[in-house]
This record gives C-alpha cells, structure tokens and sequence, in this order.
C-alpha cells in the first residue's frame, strides 16, 4: 500500500474502492511500426499510468485470434496473439507492473471462442467426439430454418448452418464466434484451466466479458418479443426480450466455481461485464455473499445519452451495502460506449465538462474504471465509413452507435504525424482533435484535464470515505447532484454542476469546510454553484 494512502484503508482488499485504467491494446502504444498497440508499448507507458495514480490497469484481450471482433474472438486462451506481441513480453509487463505499485486486471472471454479455436474444430468434426457438446449444436426444424427465433447481437439469426455435423451451430455475436455450452462441467473445467494458468503468471485478477450471456435455456424456447415503448430499433436483437439466450440460473454457480479458483491465489479481483434489461438484478446475483465476483458493471452510464441527477441517483441507490450484497464498479465510456464527453456536454466548455465528469466519477460508492484518454477529456472520433473497422458499425451503418470512434489511437505527441502512438499509419486514424489534446501538451499545462485528474486522483488515496465509504443523496436543485461520502467520522461533500450554466444554491457546509481539490466552487459559502462546477470537501 502507498505510504500516502489513507491508514484506514489497511486491511480493505486492494480492489475494494480502486481505480482501474482500462486499455484497449490496439490502440494505446505501438512499439514495432505496424499501425497496432502492443504489450511492449504498454509496457512503455506504464510510468505515465503510475504517475496517473491509479491502482491498476485492465487490459482487453490480446490472446491469440482472427480478430474478426478484435481479440474477443479467441483461438487460443493461452498464447498471445503475434500482432500483440510473446508470452515473455505480458510477463514483462506483469512484472514492470508490479515493481511500480500497478495491479493487472485481464479479460476473460467465457461465452464463446473463435471458430478457429482447437475445441471447435474438434466439436464441429463429429456428433459423437470428446468435445461434441462443448458447443451449443441443434437440429433443423423440419422446414430447414434455425431452432428458434434467437437473433444476434450483430444482426440476424444467432444460429449458423454448419455441413459437417447437419446441424445448427448458435452464436450470440458474429457467426464466427460460436457459442460455448457452459451447461458442461467439462467445458467449465477447460475454462478454469485457463484461469489459473493466467494466476500463476501473475495477473490480479479477471473482467468477465459478458458473462450474462454464458449459458442458454437447453430447451431452446423462443425469446417473446419486446415491448418497444414507442422507440425504432436498428437491429433485430432488439425486438426480442433475452430471457432464453442469456441470463440463465446456472451461471451464478459457475461464477462460484471462478471465485473458488482465484482464492486459491490469494486476494484477486474479479468484476462482470453485465449487459442488457435486468442487469441490476444480475448483478447483485453475480456478486452476493462474498462467494461469486467481486464487483460487476452495467451499461447504466455507457450507454446513456443524457447525464443527469435522477440517474445518478437511481445508479447507486441500487446499492445500500446491506448484509450479502457485491460491490459495484462504474465506467462513463470504454471500447463498447461513445465517449461520454460526446454524448454528455453540450459543446460550451468541453475541458470543464471533462473535469467535472472525471471528478464525478472518482466520487461514486464503487471501483471507478478509466478508459483511456478519458483522462485527457477526448471525444468520440468521427470516423468515415471507409476506415471504419468494427463489424457491428458496417453491419448497422450508419443507424449505430459504432464502436471504432471510442478506439482511435491514444493521442501521445501533439507534434508527431500520427500522434506519438505509431510511425506509420494506424489501424484506426488519429483524429486531429485527438492530437490537439495530446498528452504532451496537458502534462506541460497546470490548467489541463489531466493535471487536473491526476490531482484529484492523489486527493482520493487520502480519503477513505471516497474509497470504501457510504453515500448519502443530498437535495439540491437540478440539474446539480449532491451527496455525502462517509466512513467513521470523515464526511466528505461532493456536488457536481452537470450543466452548463450557473445555479443558485447554498451548499449545507459551514464556513470551516476545506476543498479537497481546488476549483471554481472552492467557496463553500458562495451561493452560486458555476457551470460544471465541482465541489469536494471536508467538513
């Protein structure tokens, strides 16, 4: 534990009320010249991320794969792929990593693999071979059209004729990433090999990718269709309700079957990814009673286009810390989301917008997660159709969100030709109001969002109440947000202007109240809250 780190905090598990950075590896740092990240070029920036003052970084998946969804299609679990890099450089990077005080969180992808994985091979090949069922395999109906009416989370039906077997082979995302059955316990146990193979190499912990989409109901029973309340979907997925395809009883316990395993290597961190309709609930199934994961997160902030009081409030009021209850983390953007500068701000002052935002963030109950450049305030790139890359963008253009604007370059050198992050040109480009905003630039700047979050960040480690303490909503008038933050006898006030204009209130501190990080509302007895203002202070 850092010396500068709050003594309360002895004892508390690493992770509880830890700030991770996540980074998408084909877009953070390219060391060899080939336009893609790598783990070398982590490995490169790893003091920036220090330095930051954050406790851990998350890396998305850079296992060996076609990428036809860019490593969350995996061949081997493994290896790592050759564009990323050796297994002699992630051990570097474990180890470069730990000697700077860095926790390292990877992905784990249990829902399916790649259809070049070893184990589909071999399943596709024969009914009767050793890992026949370890995918989910159908007849036809006998008109010839798929089991039921299931639909892809890219588009059309989640099922795919294959000639070998004479059967249907399902798949919650691209064709080429069938379904695993994790109804079999040997596939579990497959998965868990894996797990602990990463363990003993030294890794702090996993983020499960999707994992409410791990098993399916056997019967195969048709999803009903969804009531849309007025709204125009873009893809069919979103007609159907997934209560057969996702979210089935049994994945609970194979979250317990993964705990029993890191326990086995001492304190590790675990957190969810869980999409979709009832995600609260899962999530609390996900993480109850200290046996299944750590922590989970949803999409409640990553894909709202709209950031205001009530959802904040509705976010963390489903988690009061009662007796048996997980932990939750929270994400504003990552790989999957717009960039929430995009989506939020309403264009009069994107660096305070930023500011305010990252500030918010690290002030929720839960682990806040980073992603990159979201300490520099970037904004969702404008991509043209003819570089876009992600299937699921292509598929739906030009009625999607898109991913590839959320996964442009990290912006490194505001000088260099394509930003500092390569020598040759990307696989996605650099956005030139990306490389305005470089980080060369904010480093050099007292005044810019990274100073700014890098202070906010030290500020944190000193508080336990902003780490692991409760929260208490305070009223305030909209569009102002307002809570405690406590635990024993430190209280820590937080309010957040989320819009754009001055608001008259009078924050409940006395004059006494000290500013944990300086700002515009550092007055606590000033009766005028400022545009995007920030307030966090002691009482």
């Amino acid at each position: 534990m850092s010396e500068t780190q709050s003594p309360v905090m002895k004892g508390v598990p690493w992770w509880r009320g830890a700030v991770i950075y996540q980074i998408y590896p084909r877009s953070f740092a390219d060391s060899n010249e080939d336009g893609v990240g790598d783990l070398p070029g982590i490995i490169s920036k790893l003091d920036y991320i220090a330095d930051l003052g954050v406790d851990g970084i998350w890396i998305s998946p850079f296992f060996t794969s076609p990428m036809k969804d860019f490593g969350y299609d995996v061949a081997d679990y493994c290896d790592v792929d050759p564009i990323f890099g050796t297994l002699d450089d992630f051990d570097h990077l474990i180890e470069t990593a730990h000697g700077l005080g860095l926790k390292v969180v990877i992905d784990q992808v249990y829902a399916h693999t790649s259809d070049l994985h070893d184990w589909f091979r071999e399943s596709r090949a024969s009914r009767v071979g050793p890992k026949s069922d370890w995918y989910v395999w159908a007849d036809a109906k006998p008109d010839g059209t798929p089991p039921n009416n299931w639909q892809a989370v890219f588009g059309g039906p989640s099922w795919t004729w294959d000639a070998r077997r004479c059967q249907y082979y399902m798949h919650n995302f691209l064709p080429s990433q069938p379904q695993l059955n994790l109804h079999s316990e040997e596939v579990q146990d497959a998965l868990l090999d894996v797990a602990r193979f990463w363990l003993a190499r030294g890794v702090d912990g996993f983020r499960l990718d999707a994992i409410n989409f791990a098993m399916h109901d056997q019967a195969l029973t048709d999803n009903p269709p969804r009531d849309l309340k007025g709204r125009k979907p873009t893809r069919p997925f979103d007609f159907q309700d997934h209560i057969h395809n996702q979210s089935q009883p049994g994945i609970p316990l194979f979250l317990e079957r993964v705990r029993q395993v890191t326990d086995e290597f001492g304190v590790r961190f675990t957190v969810a990814e869980v999409p979709g309709a009832n995600a609260l609930e899962e999530m609390k199934a996900f993480t109850a009673d200290d046996k299944r994961m750590n922590s989970a997160y949803n999409f409640d902030f990553l894909y709202a286009s709209t950031l205001t009081p009530r959802r904040i409030k509705r976010s963390l009021d489903g988690w009061t810390g009662e007796t048996g209850e997980g932990w939750p983390s929270w994400e504003f953007s990552n790989h999957d989301a717009p960039r929430y500068v995009s989506r939020w701000h309403d264009g009069s002052n994107p660096v305070a917008f930023a500011k305010m935002a990252n500030a918010l963030l690290l002030c929720l109950r839960g682990n806040p997660i980073i992603y990159q450049g979201e300490e520099l305030g970037l904004e969702q790139a404008e991509i043209a159709f003819e570089d876009l890359q992600d299937p699921e963008a292509i598929a739906n253009w030009p009625m999607t969100l898109g991913r590839d604007g959320a996964r442009t370059p990290m912006p490194w050198a505001a000088q260099d030709e394509f930003a500092g992050f390569s020598v040759t040109r990307p696989w996605l480009p650099v956005w030139d109001a990306h490389a305005e905003i470089a980080v060369d630039g904010q480093l050099a700047d007292e005044n810019s969002v990274l100073r700014y979050v890098r202070a906010f960040l030290a500020a944190r480690k000193l508080s336990a109440a902003l780490q692991i303490g409760g929260v208490t909503f305070v009223d305030a008038p909209n569009p102002i947000v307002a809570f405690w933050r406590t635990l024993g006898e430190e209280r820590v006030f937080c309010a957040f202007n989320l819009g754009g204009a001055p608001v008259e209130w009078e924050p409940p501190l006395d004059k006494a109240a000290t500013a944990i990080v300086p700002t515009d509302w550092s007055d606590s007895t000033s009766g005028i809250a400022p545009p995007f203002g920030v307030l966090v202070a002691t009482d």
